[in-house]
């Protein structure tokens, strides 16, 4: 004999059905979510590149660095490759063209304008009166060496705005934007700017040279 269900009865049956669905809707779709596929990786985010720059304790020790005192200037510009424009202007070079050079008649390729020093033969290849060779004695002490040639490369120039120029050197891998008086790599002092060459002095060796400018 069935039983007669109250109001109240058949509302919480209903209640109960209603939830009992829902749990069982979200149980089927975390399970589908598990099994349909694998996860999508977060795609990284690209960093910027770093820029590695030399360190005064990288650096090879000097003479300055030895015991004599600090170069006396301001350190020139140190540059990268990055943002470089290598298209070739043939307004500035036309510029550069113009530039008429009003020297003194001293050589500027050449630091030292000195003849070539040719060695004396200590013994003479002709005999002397006695049928003997001749032997030479070197007089003075011997010459002191030569400083290194200056390992730095001049590639360009640049005019600012108080119509003094700067120029661009390469040492290495290392490019340095230089004005005059400024010490490019700690140890390389620039004397005079000219568009076809400048002027280094090489602090460690109080040299001073002229280098070309490189085509």
């Amino acid at each position: 004999m069935a039983l007669a269900l109250g109001t109240e009865n058949k509302k919480q049956v209903r209640m109960a059905v209603g939830l009992f669905s829902v749990v069982l809707i979200l149980a089927g779709y975390q399970v589908y979510k598990m099994f349909a596929g694998p996860a999508v990786r977060p795609t990284p985010i690209p960093q910027p590149p770093v820029v590695l720059t030399s360190t005064a304790a990288s650096r090879p020790a000097t003479t300055a660095s030895l015991g004599k005192p600090a170069a006396q200037g301001k350190d020139a510009q140190k540059l990268t490759n990055v943002g470089i424009d290598p298209t070739l202007h043939f307004d500035k070079l036309a510029l550069s063209e113009q530039v008429e050079y009003d020297g003194s008649g001293r050589n500027i390729f050449s630091a030292e304008s000195a003849p070539v020093r040719i060695e004396q033969p200590l013994i003479s290849a002709r005999p002397g009166a006695s049928g003997k060779p001749a032997v030479v004695i070197p007089s003075g002490p011997p010459p002191p060496p030569q400083p290194p040639a200056i390992d730095l490369k001049y590639f360009g120039y640049t005019q600012t705005k108080n119509k003094s120029l700067q120029a661009f050197l390469t040492h290495g891998d290392d490019i340095f934007a230089a004005k005059v008086g400024e010490i490019v790599d700690r140890r390389y002092k620039v004397v005079t700017i000219m568009p076809g060459s400048v002027q280094i002095t090489d602090l460690s060796y109080n040299n001073t040279q002229t280098i070309a400018l490189t085509p």
